[in-house]
């Protein structure tokens, strides 16, 4: 099973929501490049649809986590190509909340013209945007049974009317003269096109965001891939003959590209039937299923920008101050407000094609790397389960090769190229952006002292916007002792550590202070040079522990270097010099030659023997201490240095200074 909670309902209404929402917003853009060609470029776009299905699948039965092509990314290559992918597919997101909002206004024109056109467009298009971003800060739950309804209906209507559309216009003549190839259309427009037409592809991207939490078996994957796969091909395809047919292509030009036309060309098909009463009939029934499905579509959207956030955060690709998750609703609402501003001021301008282009690049791109991620991840993970491989593989040099897989990486990549080379919004705006994250991100991993290719997960409770009523401790000192348990024991400080209030209106926020002791032996002088590798370790160490405390709201980590003759008595001076509240340390293990004390007695993980240091600062320390241990039987699990993930949370003892 890939999951478990959803039932396959749900991943099929979001695997087709966006693709659904792409024949409304984008048909009008891709025919006015594409032209005649615009069936052949759309039974392409189905056909790479399907390769995408396939990968996406395998990718999301392997590793189901939040987010994607990100995950697959970041098992098959690292961390660095994982962001690219996720900053890639962030951008479509935003893109994709704002043109389905502004589509969704014009659709809705038909009922009252003053919505499709200036100021009162762009009004109520950002009023979509911000009821979208409210209900996914407020956490509401996806409707199962509303997407499924909404879905249906609108495959219903959509092969009504492409059926009683070619019915009644279909013309071979029509749809094969004004092709001139190379010139009606040209072959850059055509390239175009074909990269625009990548609509599809986010549809797959939010869908296997839910794999964790959806139900499904081997042979019902199948289903869902084919069943997909088939409507989508079926609808793109016959609204694109419809299109051409009942709206001809007349001197290099296609009446889908006018200005009125190019942000609801659905709504100029149908009013192009010459039976009166069936156009209207059509124009509102069209109008009402485009409005649902758009705002479904841009809520989906900014759904799979939530869960994106989230795993961009966790993983520290980004600053976790940008994914705080809501302490209610748990619901990323940093990134969620920035990403709807972002799209009211993408909606502003109303330059549906400036938009799709965009899109098509970062989907192109994040597509691009997960068809290369499956590929590599036969080889590096062989034996790994999968509900679900790619047919038709072939064994290269002891490995199995996904045919599949490689057809759409050629082809995404191929459709990328054309879309940069081709269109200058694209180049310079997508490239831009790309380069801005890509940029945040190597200063952001490197001022935080973390490498930029190896994984470090940060703990959910990190990302929580604290309420001051939580909070316990206002001043805490964290001895690292240079182990893989070093990361527990500041996430466990910076989950204790609080704000004070003083007895004014100033709030001070609290303070971490992270110190290595240098135990120097008594055969030298305490100021004795230090060994060069000893000095760069603690100073890795201390900038490790300043990035993970500061990941939480209101935390600040000071970090300094003591020199004594033993550690314990160094940790209980430290405190009392600095005054502060509790230690949060270690319970090393102890010395053969040294003994122990016995910590606990309750059983489990605390009834371990611990060393002299931590016997001396219990019973000696001027406050709170408290104790992290790794599980029973079993080492920690923490990143040292920026590599590996976070390990188990860590384990607290003391109720107070041990006397």
């Amino acid at each position: 099973m890939i999951g478990r909670g959803l039932g396959q309902p749900a991943l099929f209404a979001t695997a087709y929501m966006l693709p659904a929402a792409g024949i409304y917003f984008a048909l009008g853009v891709i025919t006015d490049r594409a032209l005649g060609l615009t069936p052949l470029i759309f039974l392409l776009a189905g056909v790479a649809f399907a390769l995408a299905a396939m990968t996406y699948t395998e990718g999301a039965s392997m590793h189901p986590e939040r987010a994607g092509s990100t995950v697959f990314a970041r098992y098959a290559f690292n961390e660095l190509v994982s962001f690219i992918a996720g900053w890639a597919i962030l951008l479509d997101y935003v893109i994709l909340v704002a043109v389905t909002a502004l589509s969704a206004t014009s659709y809705l024109a038909a009922f009252w013209e003053p919505l499709g056109d200036g100021a009162v467009e762009v009004v109520a298009a950002i009023a979509i945007i911000a009821a979208v971003a409210a209900r996914n800060i407020a956490g509401f739950p996806l409707r199962v049974r509303l997407a499924v309804t909404v879905v249906m209906a609108d495959i219903v209507l959509q092969a009504l009317l492409v059926g009683v559309g070619l019915l009644t216009f279909f013309d071979w003549r029509t749809l094969t003269e004004p092709i001139d190839l190379g010139s009606s259309p040209q072959w850059e427009d055509a390239a175009f096109a074909l990269g625009v037409s990548t609509v599809v592809f986010i549809g797959l991207e939010s869908a296997s965001s839910l794999s964790g939490e959806v139900r499904a078996g081997r042979r019902a994957l199948r289903r869902l891939i084919s069943s997909v796969t088939g409507v989508v091909v079926a609808l793109y395809v016959g609204t694109a003959l419809l299109a051409v047919t009942a709206l001809p292509v007349r001197g290099g030009e296609s009446p889908l590209g006018d200005s009125g036309n190019v942000v609801a060309p659905v709504l100029a098909i149908t009013r192009a039937f010459p039976d009166r009463w069936l156009a209207d009939a059509f124009t509102y029934l069209i109008a009402v299923a485009a409005a649902l499905t758009l705002v479904a579509a841009s809520n989906s959207a900014m759904m799979g920008l939530g869960r994106l956030s989230y795993s961009l955060s966790r993983n520290l690709q980004i600053p976790a101050a940008l994914g705080r998750l809501h302490a209610r609703r748990s619901t990323p609402f940093v990134l969620i407000g920035i990403a709807a501003v972002l799209a009211a001021a993408l909606v502003v301008p109303r330059d549906q094609e400036l938009l799709v282009g965009l899109y098509a690049l970062g989907a192109l791109l994040g597509l691009t790397i997960a068809h290369a991620s499956i590929i590599v991840l036969r080889a590096r993970e062989p034996d790994r389960r999968r509900n679900y491989r790619v047919p038709f593989s072939v064994r290269i040099g002891g490995r199995d090769v996904p045919l599949p897989a490689v057809a759409g990486a050629v082809l995404s990549a191929g459709a990328l190229a054309s879309v940069v080379l081709t269109h200058g919004g694209s180049r310079w705006v997508g490239l831009g952006w790309m380069a801005f994250g890509v940029g945040l991100y190597v200063v952001y991993r490197l001022g935080q002292g973390m490498p930029l290719t190896k994984r470090v997960l940060l703990p959910e409770e990190a990302l929580r916007f604290p309420e001051r009523e939580e909070m316990e401790f206002g001043s805490i000192l964290v001895p690292l002792t240079g182990t893989p348990l070093d990361d527990d024991i500041v996430q466990t400080a910076g989950r204790l550590a609080g704000e004070e209030r003083d007895e004014g209106l100033i709030d001070q926020g609290a303070t971490i202070e992270v110190i290595w002791v240098f135990e120097v032996p008594l055969a030298l002088p305490i100021d004795a040079q230090l060994p060069a590798e000893l000095l760069e370790r603690a100073r890795a160490a201390l900038r490790r522990a300043k990035a993970v405390g500061e990941e939480y709201e209101g935390v600040t980590v000071q970090t300094a270097t003591v020199r004594a003759r033993r550690a314990g008595a160094a940790i209980v001076e430290e405190a009392r010099r600095r005054g502060v509240q509790a230690i949060v340390m270690a319970a090393e293990e102890p010395s053969r030659i040294r003994g122990g004390a016995l910590l606990g007695g309750r059983g489990g993980p605390l009834d371990n023997y611990v060393g002299e240091t931590t016997k001396y600062v219990v019973s000696k320390a001027p406050c709170e201490v408290i104790l992290t241990v790794p599980p029973a039987e079993e080492p920690a699990k923490a990143a040292v240095a920026g590599d590996g993930a976070a390990g188990p949370d860590a384990a607290g003892a003391g109720d107070g200074p041990a006397r």
